[in-house]
């Protein structure tokens, strides 16, 4: 998306008087918009368009919101706003744990959501652009083997090495922007989204876990750089396999 361009977004959800009311509002508002009813309807629009933030209902019929935004979160970096009802405090977890990047409980106002949908759209486009395909279903770096639909780490000699939820983002975003020095607040963004503490030190952490798995020393690291007062980097050329 250009900084001139006006960013199109999906409004996904199953009751057309949601749409056409979020759709209207958002039209006016200078942004370009679609309507889906269904997950396979905004698959069929991704597929013809390009897409720069979804507003995602969580219940719909068929696949639900959830598994959208899972998969979603699995193949793309594309900001996702849920829509949850206002009883369900399990979904919005659940979709901010998948990687929904901010959620919006029904019945809203408007006016707060274009809140929402302007401070997403402020931070993805203030990140850092990816380095890597993020398709890959493969990828390959130093002695490592990443097969992304598995989630499945192995190195040269076959050994396969588990990654938590948490590892695998975080091995994921070092992937996207390999070569790139990435600040705290920006890691914490693109594997958690809003659900970060600005205080939150559980990057450094996360970090510290993922050398020991994929280090060769991890009190010398190689492959995860440090930056004191900058954040870190990944220093291995990274391919698709």
């Amino acid at each position: 998306m250009t900084l001139d361009a006006q960013p199109h977004i999906a409004v996904v959800d199953d009751h057309r008087d949601i749409r056409d009311l979020v759709g209207k509002y958002l039209a006016q508002h200078g942004y370009r918009v679609s309507q889906a009813e269904s997950a396979a309807a905004f698959r069929r629009l991704q597929e013809k368009n390009g897409i720069d933030l979804v507003v995602l209902d969580v219940m719909m019929p068929g696949e639900d919101g959830l598994s959208l935004c899972r998969d979603l979160r699995s193949t793309t970096n594309l900001p996702v706003i849920m829509l949850t009802a206002m009883a369900e405090d399990t979904d919005r977890i659940v979709g901010l744990e998948i990687g929904a990047d901010d959620y919006v409980t029904k019945p809203f106002n408007p006016r707060e959501l274009l809140a929402r949908v302007k401070a997403v759209l402020r931070r993805v486009q203030s990140l850092p652009p990816q380095r890597a395909t993020p398709k890959a279903k493969e990828i390959r770096f130093d002695r490592w083997l990443l097969n992304v639909g598995r989630r499945e780490l192995v190195d040269d000699a076959g050994v396969g090495v588990p990654l938590s939820t948490a590892e695998f983002r975080l091995l994921s975003v070092f992937l996207d922007h390999a070569g790139l020095v990435l600040t705290r607040d920006q890691l914490l963004d693109l594997t958690v989204g809003r659900t970060a503490d600005p205080f939150d030190r559980a990057i450094d952490n996360q970090v510290s876990r993922l050398r020991k798995k994929i280090e060769i020393d991890p009190r010398t690291p190689a492959l995860i750089k440090t930056h004191w007062g900058g954040g870190y980097s990944f220093s291995a050329e990274v391919a698709e396999a």
